[in-house]
């Protein structure tokens, strides 16, 4: 018998290769981080140089364009490509991170704070730009391209879609905008730190870049530890008083200021109201409406979260219920429970007459089924789209569906003097919904001179068929006849209509203030 045949030892086993899927898991990372930048960067735009869609849209064209030059200055590029990516990744993190504190710090000492912003966003965009192409490359011999293809750019969009998703919902209510950008700069830079330690080509400049990413770590780091002391000192550079309410809902920005003659509050930047002259504008607001409708019993407040509307309706005891639906919960919530202001409301939010709903008013409306004597209408002014369409014939139209035989509803309608196209425009708009109108106006200290549209079904608005409050500190009969006289100044210009489709309204509001804030 021959030799038994020698088998050859068994093969090992080959280790799954988990690089290519540790560099798909950072397209993952890096897609978030890049759009993070791209939203952070366009709602800081809208906070600081005013909410308009102007702002954002031009933010994000600028952003997108300079990713186009980056992903054309990749192929200058040589290997070694997952040094550069390293690289990258580190900047990308410090300039995207470190832009949020950076811009919000330089507004108030620059004068060219346009340049500085359209610089960083560029430049992130350049950065970021660069990330794709580059991975691609480092990834080519790995797969297939259509496979390749399809693989990066599935991460890239579920990155995306992440970061749009968790930016509005998530991170501005809970981080603020500083602590967001300077989180995403360390998810940056925590990645390049990762391949750093998972690739075994890195070992030549492993030490060196270990240095590198543990600085930037820890500049990042500081940042976010220290990022509430940056925010309150650079609100103390934009506002003259003293800060002592500020945060960041899903909605907007929310400051409030004190000082020994009053308080203010600021929405994005923008007062609001000043508690030493805000009595005019709300009694204003209401009362000529009110005094028209003694027999009223139902009311619905929409918008006017500060409840200082409602603490004027309050003034009427036959008044039953009023009803208001405002956005943003942080709002009312607010005016609910913070002693100072709950002094300047009279605590009317707490009211068991008056029922306090968030929501969306274009929807609420369409769902509501109750009739009401009074709408009140008091949105902010129409800067955007968004609030713009509060102020189109079609939402005016569902408003109509809401008013009992013989109500009322009054908007509030900016500065006739101002923005003139954009008063004029409201009470057209409002003709055109089917309304008889009666525009009104008055000098308020903080604001200017301000105004107003009350709309009804018929045009016999008789402003004495009740008496007023006793106690009121401006709106008498007498100041409500002035209300209605027009100055040349302000009288009525021809406007077109508000629609859904073309949005006139805000493009009148950026013209009329358009010299006025910039």
């Amino acid at each position: 018998m021959g030799s038994p045949p020698v088998l050859p030892p068994p093969a090992r086993r080959a280790r799954p290769d988990h690089l290519p899927a540790l560099l798909l898991g950072s397209v993952f990372v890096i897609a978030t981080c890049g759009l993070i930048y791209e939203l952070i960067a366009g709602t800081l735009a809208s906070y600081l140089l005013g909410d308009s869609v102007t702002q954002f849209s031009t933010i994000i064209g600028a952003y997108l364009f300079s990713m186009g030059i980056g992903s054309w200055l990749s192929r200058f590029l040589d290997a070694p490509l997952l040094k550069w990516f390293i690289r990258l990744e580190i900047l990308v993190g410090l300039v995207g991170g470190l832009s949020a504190p950076l811009l919000f710090v330089l507004f108030e000492y620059v004068t060219s704070f346009r340049l500085i912003l359209y610089t960083l966003v560029g430049l992130t965009g350049i950065l970021v730009g660069l990330e794709i192409p580059l991975l691609m490359r480092i990834l080519e011999n790995r797969f297939e391209f259509k496979e390749l293809v399809s693989r990066v750019f599935t991460f890239d969009y579920i990155g995306a879609l992440l970061a749009s998703l968790i930016f509005p919902l998530v991170l501005v209510p809970q981080l603020g905008l500083i602590r967001t950008s300077l989180f995403f700069g360390a998810l940056n830079v925590a990645v390049a730190g990762l391949l750093l330690f998972r690739f075994r080509e890195t070992r030549p400049y492993r030490r060196s870049f270990t240095a590198v990413v543990a600085a930037a770590l820890l500049v990042l780091g500081v940042g976010f530890v220290f990022a509430e002391r940056v925010q309150v000192y650079t609100e103390t550079l934009a506002f003259q008083d003293q800060v002592i309410y500020s945060k960041s809902t899903v909605y907007q920005r929310i400051v409030l200021t004190k000082n020994q003659r009053e308080l203010r509050l600021f929405l994005n930047g923008n007062l609001q109201f000043s508690s030493a002259d805000e009595y005019r504008y709300h009694e204003a607001l209401v009362h000529p409406a009110m005094q028209a409708l003694p027999r009223a019993r139902r009311v619905l407040v929409l918008g006017g979260g500060d409840g200082l509307a409602v603490r004027e309706l309050l003034k009427y005891p036959q008044l039953q219920q009023i009803r208001l639906v405002d956005l943003d919960e942080g709002m009312t919530r607010l005016f609910q429970h913070n002693e100072q202001l709950l002094g300047l409301n009279q605590r009317s939010l707490l009211n068991p007459k008056v029922q306090v709903i968030n929501g969306d008013a274009y929807r609420w409306v369409r769902q509501d089924t109750t009739r009401y004597d009074l709408l009140v209408v008091d949105f902010p002014d129409p800067s955007n789209y968004s609030i713009g369409k509060l102020y189109s014939a079609a939402f005016y139209r569902d408003l109509d569906h809401l008013l009992a035989p013989g109500g009322l509803l009054v908007v509030q309608s900016t500065s006739p003097y101002v923005a003139r196209q954009s008063f004029w425009c409201i009470s057209h708009t409002l003709q055109a919904a089917g309304f008889h109108t009666i525009p009104y106006h008055l000098y308020v200290p903080s604001f200017g001179e301000w105004g107003y549209v009350l709309a009804g079904r018929n045009g016999h608005w008789r402003g004495d068929a009740g008496p007023l409050p006793r106690g009121l500190r401006y709106v008498t009969a007498q100041s409500i006849r002035q209300m209605l006289v027009f100055p040349p100044d302000m009288a009525e210009v021809p406007t077109d209509i508000n629609q859904l489709n073309n949005q006139a309204l805000v493009r009148y509001f950026e013209e009329d203030w358009g010299p006025y804030t910039h």
